[in-house]
C-alpha cells in the first residue's frame, strides 16, 4: 500500500493525518531499534499505549521486527494488567510518559522519551530485509497474544499467528471493497481482536484509519458526531452500540459490520438501509472471525452470521463429533487457516479446545468454540448461544467464573455466584449473589470495588446483593437457573432492597430531596437505571449503570430536554446532583444564545 499510495492518508487522529510514507518510516525505524534491543520472531512485546498514531506505529514495528504483540490498555486495572505481563513474560514492554509502568522486571522503551526518539531518528528509514530480523520470519510465527476472561478466574492468553493474515485480508479484500478514500472507524479496545480487523481493513487495504479519543466513541451521540465528523464509510460496531445510536446519514454507500453478539432483527432492518450490513461471528481463538453475512438486506426471519470465511470451515458437531448436516442444534467448531497456536503457558487448556480435525488434512486442528449454532439448508450458519458458562454482556465475551472468582477471594465473602440480568441487550448487566461471613462486616460498594481492582469494567457487576440462603437442585448444588430468573426479574422492587441500599452512599441517609427543577434528570435516570430510587448524592456507575446506559441517558436528556450532554460529563460527574447542574446550564447557555 506504501508503494501504491504513499501519499494516501494512513492514519487519522484528532486533527493529525499521517500518510502511508510516514507511517512506514517511523515504523521501520523504531523496528530496527527493537531489533537492537533483541525483539526477533516468536518474541513478545507488550504495548501500553494510549490511543495514537503512535500505537500504530508500535504494533506495525513490532510486527516488522518480526515479533508478537501483548496489547495493554492503560484503561484496565493496574492488577490485570501486571497479571498480563506476568503470565506472558514479554521480552520488552513499550509504553509512554503518560502510562504508568507496572514495575515488573520486564525491560522498557518510554516511546516519547526525548532521548529515545533522538536515537530512533538516525536509524534508516527503508523497508527491513529478511536478513536484518534475527532470524528468519515466517506465516507460523506469532502475531498477538490477546488475553480472554478466564473460567478459573485466571485470564488466558490466546496465542496467534500470521497463518491466519492472508485469508483474513482476501474476505476483506472480496467483500468489502475499500481502498484508497475510503475511511474506516477503528473502535474497539486495543485489548480485543476486533481491534485488528480494523487495523487490517484499514492499512492493509489502502484506506484511511480513524482513530479517537475514547469518550468520543461512546455509542450514541458521541458515536455518531465522531462518523459524521471524519466522515467514516466503514465500521464494525456491536449490536449494543448500533441500537443506541441513530443510523440516519451514517456510512452512507458504505458498509457496517455487526459483531460480538446477536444481531436482531430490528437492528438488521434499520442498519441496512443506505449501507451494506455484514454480520460477522468468531471468537478469539481463531484470527479475529469464522464466518461472515451480508449484505444483509430488509427485514430478516432470522440473521445469519453467514458462511466461513476464506481458508476456513465451520462445523456443527454433536457429542459424538458427528456432522449435523440436517439443521439441527450442536456445538460449533471452527477450523482452516485461522485457528490460533492455543492458549500462551496452558497446555492442557490447549489440548482439550483445540482438537484433531477429522475432516481436514492429516495433522490439521480445530477449535471447540463452547458455542451452539447450525446450519442451513442454504449453507448459512446461524449462532444460537452459547453451550458452557460463558456469556455475553454488551458484545463482551466473559467468563462468569472469574468474576465469581475475584469476589470469593475477597475475605468477607463464602460463596459468589454472577449472573446475567436486564431485559434485553442494551439493558444486559452482571449482578452478583454472595454469601458473606458473619464474621466480616461489607457493603456491596465495597465488593464492586473489589473486583474493579483487578477486572476491566465490563466484568465489574453492577449490582451485588447478599443472600442469607442460596436456591439448590435437588441434588444440593446451586441453582443458577433460579437466580438468573431473579436476576431478570422486574428490578424496581430489587432497586430499593438491600443490594442498591448498600451501594448508595445516600440511600437511608436523609440526603436533601432533589429541587424540583432537577426532577426531570432524577426521572430519566430512575426509568434509564430501572431503579425504584435515585438520591441527589448517588453515583450513576454505582447505582449499576454502565457506558450503554449513560449513552442512552444522554440520548434521552438529549430528545427530551433538548440538552447535549458529552458522554465526558456523565462519567465525570460525581453525583446526580452534580449532573443535574451540568444538564441545567447547558440548557441555559442554549436558552441565552442567541437565536
Amino acid at each position: 500500500m506504501v508503494a501504491r499510495s504513499g501519499d494516501a492518508p494512513a492514519v487519522i487522529f484528532g486533527d493529525s493525518v499521517v500518510d502511508y510514507a510516514e507511517l512506514n518510516e517511523r515504523a521501520n525505524r523504531l523496528a530496527r531499534r527493537l531489533i537492537s534491543a533483541g525483539v526477533g520472531p516468536d518474541s513478545l512485546v507488550a504495548i501500553a499505549v494510549p490511543r495514537s498514531t503512535r500505537l500504530i506505529v508500535a504494533v506495525l514495528a513490532v510486527l516488522k521486527a518480526g515479533g508478537a504483540y501483548l496489547p495493554l490498555d492503560p484503561t484496565y486495572p493496574a492488577e490485570r494488567l501486571s497479571h498480563m505481563v506476568v503470565d506472558a513474560r514479554p521480552v520488552l514492554l513499550l509504553r509512554t510518559e503518560s502510562v504508568s509502568s507496572p514495575a515488573l522486571g520486564v525491560r522498557e522503551v518510554v516511546l516519547d522519551e526525548a532521548s529515545f526518539e533522538a536515537d530512533c531518528a538516525h536509524e534508516p528509514s527503508g523497508d527491513l530485509a529478511q536478513d536484518e530480523r534475527l532470524a528468519p520470519l515466517t506465516p507460523a510465527h506469532l502475531m498477538y497474544v490477546i488475553y480472554t476472561s478466564g473460567s478459573t478466574g485466571v485470564p488466558k492468553g490466546v496465542a496467534v499467528t500470521h497463518t491466519g493474515v492472508d485469508d483474513l485480508v482476501t474476505t476483506q479484500a472480496r467483500l468489502y471493497g475499500v481502498g484508497p478514500g475510503d475511511r474506516v472507524l477503528q473502535w474497539a479496545s486495543f485489548s480485543f481482536d476486533a481491534w485488528f480487523w480494523d487495523f487490517t481493513l484499514a492499512l492493509l487495504q489502502g484506506a484511511a484509519l480513524v482513530m479517537a479519543e475514547q469518550h468520543e466513541l461512546m455509542p450514541g451521540e458521541s458515536l455518531r458526531e465522531t462518523m459524521l465528523r471524519h466522515e467514516v464509510n466503514h465500521a464494525v460496531l456491536p449490536p449494543v452500540a448500533l441500537g443506541i445510536t441513530d443510523s440516519e446519514g451514517l456510512l452512507v454507500d458504505g458498509t457496517i459490520t455487526s459483531t460480538g453478539d446477536v444481531c436482531t432483527r430490528a437492528l438488521a432492518e434499520e442498519w441496512s438501509k443506505g449501507r451494506g450490513l455484514y454480520n460477522a461471528y468468531g471468537p478469539t481463538e481463531v484470527t479475529v472471525g469464522a464466518s461472515i453475512g451480508g449484505p444483509i438486506e430488509g427485514l430478516q426471519d432470522e440473521v445469519t452470521v453467514g458462511t466461513p470465511w476464506d481458508g476456513g470451515a465451520v462445523y456443527v458437531l454433536d457429542d459424538s463429533l458427528q456432522d449435523l448436516h440436517d439443521g439441527r442444534e450442536g456445538e460449533l467448531f471452527l477450523a482452516g487457516s485461522g485457528v490460533a497456536r492455543g492458549y500462551l503457558n496452558r497446555p492442557g487448556l490447549t489440548a482439550s479446545r483445540f482438537v484433531a480435525d477429522p475432516f481436514g488434512p492429516p495433522g490439521s486442528r480445530m477449535y471447540r468454540s463452547g458455542d451452539s449454532g447450525r446450519r442451513g439448508p442454504d449453507g448459512q450458519f446461524y449462532f444460537t448461544g452459547r453451550v458452557d458458562h460463558q456469556v455475553k454482556v454488551r458484545g463482551f465475551r466473559i467468563e462468569l467464573g472469574e468474576i465469581e472468582a475475584r469476589l470469593e477471594a475477597h475475605p468477607a465473602v463464602e460463596i459468589a455466584v454472577a449472573v446475567v440480568g436486564g431485559e434485553d441487550v442494551s439493558t444486559e448487566h452482571i449482578v452478583a449473589y454472595v454469601k458473606t461471613s458473619a464474621r466480616h462486616e461489607v457493603c456491596a460498594t465495597e465488593l464492586r470495588e473489589h473486583t474493579r481492582r483487578a477486572l476491566p469494567e465490563h466484568m465489574v457487576p453492577s449490582t451485588v446483593e447478599t443472600l442469607g440462603l442460596f436456591p439448590t437442585l435437588l441434588n444440593g448444588k446451586l441453582d443458577r437457573k433460579a437466580l438468573a430468573e431473579r436476576a431478570r426479574r422486574s428490578t424496581a422492587d430489587a432497586a430499593a432492597g438491600p443490594a442498591v441500599a448498600a451501594g448508595s452512599p445516600s440511600a437511608g441517609s436523609g440526603t436533601e430531596p432533589a429541587r424540583t427543577d432537577d426532577e426531570p434528570v432524577f426521572a430519566m435516570v430512575r426509568e434509564t437505571l430501572k431503579a425504584a430510587e435515585a438520591h441527589p448524592d448517588d453515583n450513576f456507575f454505582d447505582l449499576g449503570g454502565h457506558s450503554v446506559l449513560a449513552a442512552k441517558l444522554a440520548s434521552r436528556i438529549r430528545k427530551e430536554l433538548g440538552v447535549i450532554v458529552p458522554m465526558r460529563a456523565i462519567f465525570e460527574a460525581r453525583t446526580l446532583r452534580e449532573l443535574a447542574r451540568i444538564v441545567a446550564e447547558a440548557k441555559g447557555a442554549d436558552e441565552a444564545r442567541p437565536s
